[in-house]
């Protein structure tokens, strides 16, 4: 017979590892399952500068290291393993990892977003030294330099107009001869006199060798490619949640997100979910917490009820 955990959490990110943390320290028995490096996006981010209590910044990977090793200081268990189905049988949900099968009395899905990239040369090998995706975390690191962002939809009309807080010159770069996003953004954009627009052209390559110095765009009507010189490179060309293996199991969105309640609840009783994979309208490592730590008390809450 497997044994069977109290909780077990799925995805190792900032989100994961706090529930972690909340749950072991409550004395559930409580495994993570995290099928890339623990921490997830936060652990390949180079600097997190908005988290509070690190003033002076924060490297995403020694942060991921410090959450994890707290988790495990209390009993929480981490396994490096994919999951790949999750069911229920009676009151066990039976998740089937690329490790075997693992069962739990309750289930937290905290297996995150993963950003949709462009895949140029270039893009992977700059990432966190000039390539982000989230304006937010990274916009200040790029006082006073030019930058570009990648997309024509809400998300990036706005983050390119948040960007100009701190860019002195914002180039917005779209496949198409006008936006997607919502006429009042657009309207926010156009009047900014820090924006400014490369129309009908996709980027080929992002430039550089240990730090972006520009990008190589191809106009998508005539052909024509040019390197354009600037600093950063902000893509925002979709975000696609980590949900794939939870189709039939729990509500999702038409975007693919876990549909919540206000108290972290799926549409399956026993099963919460936690950070970006829900639908949340912002998604920082802070508010990853916070979603861990609800999570984590909420189950706890629910298996004392049946206990």
């Amino acid at each position: 017979m497997a044994d069977v955990k109290d909780l077990t959490i799925i995805g190792g990110g900032p989100a994961g590892l706090t529930a972690a943390l909340y749950a072991a320290r409550a004395r559930l028995s409580t495994l993570v399952l995290e099928q890339g490096l623990p921490g997830g996006q936060m652990a390949t981010t180079d600097e997190v500068a908005n988290y509070p209590g690190f003033p002076d910044a924060v490297s995403g990977a020694e942060l991921s290291d410090l959450m994890r090793r707290q988790a495990e200081e209390f009993g929480a268990e981490l396994e490096l393993s994919e999951v790949e189905r999750v069911a229920q049988e009676g009151d066990e949900f039976v998740l089937a990892t690329t490790g075997g099968e693992r069962r739990s009395r309750t289930v937290i899905i905290a297996s995150g977003a993963t950003h949709r990239k462009l895949g140029v040369p270039g893009e992977d090998h700059l990432q966190g030294r000039g390539v982000s995706y989230c304006a937010t975390c990274d916009g200040a690191f790029f006082r006073d330099q030019h930058v570009f962002v990648v997309g024509g939809g809400d998300t990036a009309v706005q983050e390119g107009t948040f960007l100009t807080r701190f860019a002195s010159r914002v180039t917005v770069i779209h496949r198409r001869d006008q936006l997607r996003a919502t006429k009042v953004l657009q309207e926010k954009a156009f009047a900014n006199p820090k924006v400014d627009f490369v129309w009908d052209s996709v980027v080929e390559e992002v430039l550089g060798d240990q730090v972006v110095n520009g990008v190589r765009v191809r106009n998508v009507k005539t052909g024509e490619t040019r390197a354009l010189p600037g600093e950063g490179v902000f893509v925002f060309v979709g975000i696609l949640p980590n949900t794939t293996f939870l189709h039939g199991f729990v509500d999702l969105d038409a975007s693919g997100y876990v549909v919540t309640d206000a108290e972290l609840r799926t549409s399956r009783p026993g099963v919460f979910a936690a950070g970006d994979v829900r639908a949340t309208p912002l998604r920082q490592v802070a508010t990853a917490v916070g979603d861990g730590a609800m999570a984590a008390v909420l189950a706890e809450h629910w298996l004392e009820e049946r206990s």
